[in-house]
């Protein structure tokens, strides 16, 4: 398995994948995620891949075909009285294509992005996974992250 930066030529695939990760979402949290819709459309996909602060990694295939992404945003905080400064790579969103689940793909963008953020000199990774999406979280608890925060909600509808 191969990762690299995703091009224009990823976007349709991207865009395949963006769809299987919606509606995981949407069926956990349909009042929040509108199932059968695009979260981007092609041209914010090119300005997320070409910006070096968002960077969006695939994993492909000896054939170059995309298995999986990971979209990346780095962080940086100047500190306060009472926190340090922080330089964070934030995981948007990582998908590994229904296909290939079960191949390591996850864990080999993972393992990449791991080495990138402590290049760019980060000083941890950060991501947010939805309350039912159990699979995503039980990946995220054996590769080794750990809760740093909750964040609640009390709905009113």
């Amino acid at each position: 398995m191969k990762i690299r930066r995703a091009t224009n030529q990823d976007i349709q695939t991207v865009h395949r994948l963006l769809g299987q990760v919606l509606e995981i979402h949407a069926a956990i949290r349909p009042d929040i995620f509108v199932s059968g819709t695009r979260k981007y459309t092609d041209e914010e996909l090119l300005t997320i891949f070409e910006n070096d602060k968002t960077p969006v990694f695939v994993a492909v295939d000896d054939a170059d075909l995309v298995k999986g992404y990971c979209f990346c945003i780095l962080q940086e905080s100047k500190g306060s009285n009472c926190m340090y400064p922080q330089k964070t790579l934030y995981i948007d969103d990582l998908c590994v294509d229904e296909t290939a689940r079960g191949q390591h793909v996850g864990q080999s963008l993972l393992t990449y992005v791991k080495a990138f953020a402590a290049r760019v000199g980060c000083n941890r990774i950060t991501l947010n996974v939805w309350a039912g999406n159990d699979s995503a979280r039980a990946f995220y608890d054996a590769m080794g992250f750990t809760p740093q925060r909750t964040t609640m909600e009390l709905p009113l509808e």
